[in-house]
């Protein structure tokens, strides 16, 4: 069993599996100035042009990596999914009584994202374009819902139950719809609605305020 959780993690959809690290760094370059240009323009206003120009690249050197915008965006979705939950293991602290003021830090690391992460805000997992963005079988927020339970029960010792499972699913979806709302016209958040979600998140999950299992 590793240390880090599988967390929904997906990695990254391009189109030459990349087998040098300076195609690694190209792609990854690539994904940056996509975000930036999410920034500026929109998903909408994106296309592989301007990406190649602002990269320094050839249109042909990113339809080798990405064959469309499409694609190019759900990699970028992907390693979104993956800066979150890398960041989330590393700040939870080991305590395995402080998984409550877990959910707190989790929720700060995605503001955090949200306001300083180019692209995100626009973008996030990808569910501005479909709820499935990242995989074809489950949403987004059900990624995230499956790999807060198992974090919970493999790194708090929570008794693992179909209760837990749904309650931070429902509770997924709560923080998503508020975030949006909290970020929809201020790129620094409305704090009135981060700040409830910091109330609901706590009023609901207080049920499993209770010892970790044996």
């Amino acid at each position: 069993m590793t240390n880090q959780p599988e967390l929904g993690t997906v990695a990254l959809k391009v189109r030459t599996e990349p087998v040098q690290q300076r195609s690694a760094v190209r792609i990854h370059r690539l994904l940056d100035v996509a975000a930036e240009l999410i920034d500026e323009k929109g998903i909408d206003g994106l296309t592989t042009s301007n990406v190649a120009a602002r990269s320094g690249s050839s249109v042909g050197v990113v339809y080798r990596y990405f064959p469309n915008i499409q694609s190019l965006l759900r990699s970028l979705a992907s390693r979104n999914m993956e800066r979150f939950t890398d960041r989330i293991f590393s700040n939870m602290a080991p305590d395995p009584h402080g998984w409550f003021s877990a959910l707190d830090s989790t929720i700060d690391t995605y503001v955090d994202l949200l306001r300083t992460e180019p692209g995100f805000r626009a973008l996030r997992f990808g569910d501005v374009i479909d709820e499935r963005f990242i995989a074809p079988d489950v949403s987004n927020n059900g990624l995230l819902s499956h790999g807060f339970n198992e974090l919970l029960v493999r790194k708090y010792g929570l008794t693992p139950s179909d209760e837990l499972s749904f309650d931070l699913e429902v509770i997924i979806e709560i923080a998503d719809a508020l975030l949006r709302r909290a970020f929809q016209y201020s790129k620094d958040g409305d704090i009135r609605f981060i700040d409830k979600l910091r109330v609901i998140v706590r009023d609901y999950m207080y049920k499993h305020e209770t010892l970790p299992a044996a």
